[in-house]
């Protein structure tokens, strides 16, 4: 085996910058995916504020999508890893072809429900009379690249379980460059506005689809994709989904919780603060790609030295892991309690949104560090295999703590009750995380 894709050599430090870095590099580019849509949308003359809030109701979908991905795609990745270093590799390639199979199944049947379903759902998720043709505009075209979404970036974490961190990092740039070039051409030139954001996001998830399964299927592979492969495979699949269950969940919660976020924000201030809050999701992804790549690369080594039972080397890489993630989010949440306005002019030159969201920025991102826990002990759970753990704190964080916090703190706090349940339950779920990870897991090392 090639040496550069054996975990077990080399230091951990080392190993996990090797598929951070290319992977943090993957993260920023992956969120220029949505958030350079609503770069260009903020900065629509005249209709900025009603686009950006047309735009955000779209979101919780996406997040209900992009649940799906990760709970095939996260669910095996890391089940291949194990399985590669446990020299299995006939088993690590039924994984993957697995997961290839769910992927495309429910894209299918995503798609087809979107499409059928299109205006209740718009209307469930909160578009008013005001914000629902942008909502429509955006929706309607984004939801048949479903299909290529899912399958671009669910497999992408197979390239990237592989040891090709540089490659799996090609899949994201690809598609976002060509969204980046695409969106002012479609929006401003063919004057498409939304619609335009949405056909620019399409065409370049279909780009990273490509790229993917033309990668997967060459002979660059470790562990190629085959034909034979891409079925329906229960006993593999009931793994998959035990694993990737914490993933689909924090998804799935974070639909909800921007739903909850909406529903309440529209409740207590109208439209310009849903406007507003959509621009501190778009900062909010911003802020966390770097440590998304970080414990992102992590798992595939974390998983890989714990399948190979070199234990220590885990532990080494795990105190790593979370001492750089600590360290950066320290440094993120001072940049964003120093630059709001700043941060809120990057998505829109609306004076109304950039005043509003600056202040609601403090709040939100306050205590912000506390997330390196969860995204360390959840991280951890995930790639050596403890579902069971990485199932429960997903839903502890966002079920237990944000969801009733949204609606509980408002009565005492108005406006600013719904923020503070997000640096409430980072203090709490993140904490209890990673207390629990030592406790129990850290402890059979």
């Amino acid at each position: 085996m090639d040496g550069k894709q054996d975990f077990s050599r080399g230091s951990m430090a080392g190993n996990i910058l090797r598929m951070a870095v290319p992977m943090t590099i993957a993260q920023m580019v992956n969120v220029l995916y949505n958030v350079v849509d609503r770069f260009f949308i903020g900065h629509i003359d005249g209709a900025s504020s009603l686009a950006l809030t047309g735009v955000g109701i779209v979101f919780p979908i996406i997040s209900v999508i992009t649940a799906f991905t990760n709970l095939f795609g996260m669910g095996g990745a890391p089940l291949c890893s194990i399985a590669r270093g446990r020299k299995d590799l006939e088993l690590a390639g039924r994984i993957q072809g697995s997961s290839c199979y769910m992927l495309a199944l429910t894209a299918a049947v995503l798609t087809a429900v979107g499409v059928l379903f299109m205006r209740p759902i718009l209307e469930i998720f909160g578009a008013s009379p005001d914000t629902y043709s942008y909502a429509r505009d955006y929706f309607s075209v984004y939801i048949w690249g479903t299909p290529f979404a899912m399958l671009g970036l669910g497999m992408n974490g197979f390239i990237n379980s592989q040891g090709f961190g540089r490659v799996g990092m090609v899949t994201i740039t690809a598609g976002a460059v060509v969204n980046a070039v695409l969106d002012p051409v479609f929006i401003f030139v063919l004057n498409q506005g939304v619609r335009g954001a949405a056909i620019a996001t399409v065409v370049s998830q279909l780009v990273s689809a490509l790229w993917v399964m033309k990668f997967l299927t060459g002979k660059r592979a470790l562990i190629p994709l085959r034909r034979e492969q891409i079925r329906w495979q229960p006993d593999i699949l009931k793994d998959t989904v035990q694993l990737g269950f914490s993933h689909f969940i924090m998804s799935f919660t974070n639909a909800v919780t921007q739903f909850a976020y909406n529903y309440e924000l529209r409740a207590l201030g109208g439209d310009v603060l849903v406007g507003a809050m959509t621009v501190i999701n778009s900062v909010r992804e911003v802020v966390t790609m770097p440590a998304n790549g970080l414990t992102g690369g992590a798992q595939p080594v974390l998983g890989y030295n714990y399948g190979a039972g070199e234990y220590d080397r885990v532990k080494k890489g795990i105190l790593f892991m979370t001492a750089v993630c600590l360290g950066y989010m320290l440094v993120a949440w001072g940049l964003v309690f120093a630059f709001p306005h700043e941060l809120m002019r990057l998505f829109t030159d609306n004076e109304e949104l950039v005043t509003t969201g600056a202040g609601m920025l403090h709040i939100y991102f306050f205590g912000f560090c506390f997330m390196a826990f969860q995204m360390s002990g959840q991280a951890t759970f995930t790639g050596l295999g403890k579902a069971k753990f990485a199932i429960f704190f997903s839903l502890f964080r966002k079920v237990a703590l944000v969801l009733p916090l949204i609606f509980i703190l408002p009565s005492f706090l108005g406006v600013d009750g719904v923020l503070w349940s997000e640096p409430i339950s980072n203090l709490v779920g993140g904490s209890a995380c990673f207390l629990v990870m030592m406790l129990t897991l850290w402890r059979k090392l």
